[in-house]
């Protein structure tokens, strides 16, 4: 195999060889957990790197909702269907079951009502993929304990006071959400530097990533 190109560690029926340098890791194993020829809104789509690959190396008919507008106008270079729009309020003008695949990657964290806006992206969605930095990882955890700062790690690059992050929550937060709310969790992805983690999660994840959907 050519060694610029790396096989889909996500599994299933998704995976397929990518190119390193065209998306991210992280992008990569999402793209992994989605079917060809699917229905894809990405929730809080960013400059459009995830929708664009989909809709050239998995043929997703993708749109997606932005509220950064110098982000929008990447997405629409790339020659997306992005609307401009706050999440906590953007998401009623569609019917419910309306795409295959929500996408809520880097963006549940930062919305003021995280509850509402994964409840209504699983109306909208037969299947949501969730992604969020993972606020307990280890390196968080042993900055707040030892030196007394809020934590600074390559899933958490902020300041304080420049931070996006409104809701911190860990990898079993998440779960015990899931569960509480009746969501199943059909797969779950943990990552740290670019490695796929499963031992101990909770404590040596950047990052989580989890496929899920209505029970």
């Amino acid at each position: 195999m050519d060694k610029n190109w790396v096989e889909n560690d996500s599994g299933g029926k998704g995976g397929m060889n990518i190119q390193v340098n065209e998306i991210s890791f992280e992008h990569r194993l999402i793209a992994g957990l989605i079917k060809p020829n699917s229905t894809v809104l990405d929730l809080g789509c960013g400059d459009g790197e995830l929708l664009a690959f989909l809709a050239r190396h998995k043929q997703v008919s993708g749109q997606g909702i932005e509220i950064d507008e110098q982000a929008i106008y990447k997405c629409v270079a790339r020659g997306l269907s992005v609307f401009h729009g706050d999440l906590d309020s953007g998401l009623k003008d569609w019917e419910a079951q309306s795409f295959d695949y929500l996408i809520l990657d880097q963006s549940l964290q930062q919305v003021i009502h995280p509850d509402t806006v994964l409840q209504e992206a699983l109306r909208l969605g037969k299947e949501v993929i969730v992604g969020f930095p993972n606020f307990v990882h280890f390196s968080a955890r042993w900055q707040l304990a030892f030196r007394g700062r809020v934590p600074v790690t390559p899933a958490l690059p902020f300041e304080w006071y420049n931070t996006p992050n409104l809701h911190f929550l860990s990898l079993l937060d998440f779960e015990d959400y899931c569960a509480k709310r009746e969501i199943a969790v059909k797969k779950k992805i943990f990552i740290s530097d670019n490695k796929i983690i499963r031992f101990l999660p909770n404590l040596r994840a950047e990052t989580g990533i989890f496929l899920i959907k209505k029970a």
